[in-house]
């Protein structure tokens, strides 16, 4: 196995010291491309889907949980499958408690192409509590580029989809897939993603922050028991 070089103290420290410039520059660059991100038009959502969750029957509004925001996890799960996708499965293993996204106005759920019936064992046995809704039979994942028949076999790809709400019209913001999901779990790293993003006010372009004393910014994070949600 090929290990790092051993140096002293100090020699570590010059190189450490190197990289953190070159840290800060991706930081800046990081935050300069996510402003653009939040720049993107977005889409009207105009056609009717219909999902099976807990409660039952739920509109993509309903997915909302009556939040201005929406993550979905487009979860790898065929409806002939017993599990779902191991990838997919780790993905979720790392979302943390939804408590600090829905105090900034935003709900995450899961959507799989398998039935209900298939997703709730599954879902029991890994332990979640993530909000998660059956797309079957429906063309959602085929709207949102996650699941497409290429010569009659069918193609599934991992994804996250971003919505909008005002009023009672839905808008989709953005999507990625694939390698597009690595480094996200984190409350942050969800909310970068969203037109709204971290809803803070340094945050590029401006108006889309709370007013002040909402908790939203750094300095109002609370423990996740102590949010009035």
């Amino acid at each position: 196995m090929s290990l790092p070089e051993i140096v002293s103290r100090a020699e570590w420290r010059a190189a450490r010291e190197e990289l953190l410039d070159k840290e800060k520059a991706v930081t800046r660059a990081l935050d300069a491309l996510r402003a653009e991100r939040r720049r993107l038009p977005m889409v009207p959502v105009d056609r009717e889907y219909v999902f099976a969750g807990g409660d039952g029957k739920a509109t993509l509004l309903d997915l909302f949980q009556g939040r201005q925001q929406l993550v979905v996890h487009h979860f790898e799960f065929a409806p002939e499958w017993e599990t779902g996708c191991r990838c997919c499965s780790a993905f979720l293993d790392q979302i943390g408690h939804l408590a600090h996204l829905q105090a900034r106005r935003t709900t995450f759920v899961a959507v799989s192409r398998a039935p209900f019936t298939r997703i709730l064992p599954f879902k029991a046995r890994m332990g979640w509590t993530v909000p998660w809704y059956s797309s079957y039979p429906g063309d959602f994942d085929a709207d949102f580029e996650v699941f497409s028949e290429e010569g009659g076999t069918p193609v599934q790809r991992p994804g996250v989809s971003c919505f909008l709400r005002e009023g009672d019209r839905v808008f989709h913001t953005y999507s990625a897939y694939g390698r597009g999901l690595e480094g996200l779990g984190s409350t942050t790293s969800l909310l970068d993603l969203t037109a709204l993003g971290r809803q803070e006010p340094w945050e590029e372009p401006e108006g889309r922050a709370w007013a002040v004393g909402a908790p939203v910014a750094q300095e109002h994070l609370r423990y996740h028991d102590e949010y009035d949600l």
